[in-house]
């Protein structure tokens, strides 16, 4: 007797004469993956490149600004990634045969949701405290 979890729906037209449009879908999924990793590790980077120019500015008022400028920017960038990761998610889910994908896809989903909606709160509170919440910075495009 099977559980829950261990449910495959029947493999249908999808998974039973289009095996390759699978394999390429998981390839797609596979390279979205790897998209949000770069905006992720770009965002570190940036992120590590204008603590290290803030840290070592001159004052400590201007210390202090240019840390949360760049929390504000590094949060941008996470919030990109975790948006990209989702997506590649459904994706991955959706030619899935397995009930425990889609048991998993709505775990992640949920968590990177109210981890973007935490983040969110926190980067506006930043923003708010830099007073400029609107406006480009200088050198940032």
């Amino acid at each position: 007797m099977n559980g829950f979890f261990d449910y495959v729906r029947d493999e249908g037209l999808l998974h039973g004469r289009m095996e390759w449009l699978v394999g390429a879908i998981e390839v797609a999924a596979t390279l979205i993956d790897l998209v949000a990793i770069a905006v992720l590790l770009v965002g570190a980077a940036r992120f590590l490149i204008g603590y290290l120019k803030a840290e070592f500015g001159p004052g400590e008022d201007e210390r202090k600004r240019g840390l949360n400028a760049e929390r504000v920017e590094l949060g941008r960038y996470i919030l990109a990634g975790l948006e990209i990761l989702i997506v590649s998610d459904i994706i991955t889910t959706a030619v899935s045969l397995a009930m425990s994908d889609l048991v998993f896809l709505g775990i992640l989903v949920v968590i990177r949701s109210v981890t973007s909606f935490f983040l969110e709160r926190e980067l506006e509170t930043v923003r708010r405290e830099l007073g400029d919440a609107d406006e480009p910075r200088e050198g940032r495009g």
